[in-house]
């Protein structure tokens, strides 16, 4: 066990340092997924690979690739009955480790059948890790940078994408067997670290409270707050949460799929659509275009990876602003602007093909490196961010998993398509995911920017009942003077402490939020 913190909380870590620490290991699970899809796309045109498996054709490779989004649409189904019933961190630990032992089944692989295998298993605990990621990290996360975390951990997804093109492209110097599976043991030894950092990680404060393991998760709180036990910003939140599962429970809400859609119907709609849109808008019809397209610019072979990786760092260096952004815009601003810039890519990629000009190929990577920086600035980051803060404690890691399944099922369609597409329709095909994103534009998609989790009803105007009206304003009323409590101490620690104490997050965001109108206010000095 940790020695205990001077606090006495029991912790090695208290405040933001614990909540950055949890921050980090839990974007080791969508840094999984996003380096096993850019570490495979860079493999399979390998010459020891393509040997290894006696030069397998489109049918094959394809097959490949995509089984893993398979599997992992299996068990993102499942991941909502799993994270109910062991928890948050079980759900984590377990998914790294049959991701783990996917990527050595891949790694050790002595065939093509073997290879399907480890790629299944593979997408098994990807299913687990991309459902329950999101909802840990909305869960510890406090409401005014819970954008702004949750964005860093899509940076995570694609700092894992960007990390596998270009271990690739280093390995493909090695005249061996090795120049593929050097990348594919790598996920191995991350998925180890993951596995290994969850059983130190504290358990979600929100399930511990549901399943009335109290004690715990108050001490949960107590630590993300700074480690004070008489912290009264602590005990507020806990007696939010607390309030509103009892609340929940007395109404008889169940928690089965079909009262959640009965009685969430819009909700989870909107968090479905989310990750639908985040496909249809074109994402994997552009990703796999930048290899095709330097192709056709004159980048070939191992140029042609390289260009990929110079295309990777833009695409991560694109989601950084939305840390910054995602709390003082809003999700909704984020969206819409992202769709506008897509769609005008996306119709440009078209046009371009269509004329067939001497200068298009060179038009086209533009067109997708722009592209690609937008869809990480928004419609990347977001659709993993929405769905877990709008659903209810009760029924959000069974929503999340019917989220997160439906990003799978068209990650799946879509990739699966598109080569047809291209083959088809052509040059038509990139302003069809144009139309996409003019659709993603009307859609509405409530604000939630600043509000409390357990605050989420009043968004979708379905706090209507009286007591709850006045159990909604009393719980406000105590967490906005326990906020002005809480930052009154804590303002008077740090400026004894000095600015280091407030944590870079909050530096660079500048701002708290109160609870009780949902507002941005600038913190006191």
């Amino acid at each position: 066990m940790p020695p205990r913190s001077p606090s006495g909380s029991g912790r090695r870590l208290v405040g933001q340092a614990l909540l950055y620490s949890i921050s980090v290991f839990a974007s080791l699970g969508v840094f999984l997924f996003g380096y096993d899809q850019g570490v495979m796309s860079g493999i399979i045109t390998g010459p020891h690979f393509r040997s290894f498996f006696n030069q397998p054709g489109p049918l094959e490779t394809g097959t490949m690739v995509a089984v893993l989004e398979i599997g992992a649409f299996i068990t993102s189904l499942a991941a909502g009955r799993v994270g109910d019933i062991i928890g948050r961190r079980g759900t984590l630990f377990t998914g790294a480790v049959v991701f783990a032992l996917g990527g050595a089944i891949q790694t050790l692989t002595t065939g093509f059948a073997v290879m399907i295998v480890g790629r299944i298993v593979s997408g098994f605990g990807v299913g687990l890790l991309s459902t329950i990621v999101p909802i840990y990290q909305s869960e510890i996360s406090p409401p005014d940078h819970r954008g702004a975390l949750a964005c860093m951990e899509f940076t995570g997804n694609i700092f894992g994408y960007a990390s596998s093109v270009w271990i690739d492209y280093f390995c493909s110097f090695i005249d061996s067997d090795f120049a593929w599976r050097i990348p594919l043991f790598i996920q191995v030894v991350i998925g180890a670290i993951l596995a290994l950092g969850s059983i130190v990680m504290p358990e979600s404060p929100r399930w511990l409270i549901d399943v009335d393991r109290d004690d715990e998760g108050l001490q949960v709180l107590v630590d993300l707050h700074g480690g004070d036990p008489e912290d009264l910003l602590a005990k507020a939140e806990f007696q939010e949460i607390k309030d509103r599962v009892i609340f929940e429970r007395e109404s008889g809400e169940g928690r089965t799929y079909a009262n959640m859609w009965a009685k969430y119907k819009r909700r989870i709609l909107l968090a479905m659509s989310s990750q639908a849109f985040a496909q249809l808008n074109g994402i994997n019809g552009m990703r796999p275009y930048i290899s095709t397209s330097s192709a056709a610019a004159g980048w070939l072979g191992r140029d042609a990876i390289l260009m990929a990786g110079i295309n990777a760092i833009i695409y991560l260096l694109a989601t950084v602003p939305t840390w910054y952004l995602v709390d003082r815009w809003g999700r909704r601003t984020i969206l819409l602007s992202g769709a506008v810039i897509m769609g005008v890519a996306l119709g440009a990629t078209g046009w371009f093909m269509y004329i067939d000009i001497p200068e298009t190929p060179t038009a086209v990577v533009v067109c997708v490196i722009i592209y690609n920086a937008f869809f990480g600035y928004s419609w990347g980051p977001v659709p993993w961010l929405y769905p877990p803060e709008i659903l209810p404690l009760t029924v959000r890691a069974k929503g999340v998993s019917l989220s997160t399944a439906t990003n799978w099922a068209f990650n799946f369609l879509v990739g699966e398509a598109t080569p047809y597409l291209q083959d088809v329709i052509k040059w038509r095909l990139y302003p069809m995911h144009g139309f996409f994103c003019a659709c993603s534009f009307v859609l509405v998609y409530p604000e939630t920017r600043g509000v409390p989790l357990e605050e989420m009803d009043a968004v979708f105007g379905e706090d209507e009942r009286e007591e709850a009206l006045e159990n909604e304003s009393e719980r406000a009323s105590l967490m906005s003077n326990a906020r002005s409590a809480s930052m009154t101490s804590r303002n008077s620690r740090r400026h004894k402490a000095g600015a280091a104490s407030s944590g870079w997050v909050s530096r660079i965001m500048g701002r708290s939020v109160n609870r009780a109108n949902y507002e941005p206010i600038a913190e006191e000095e």
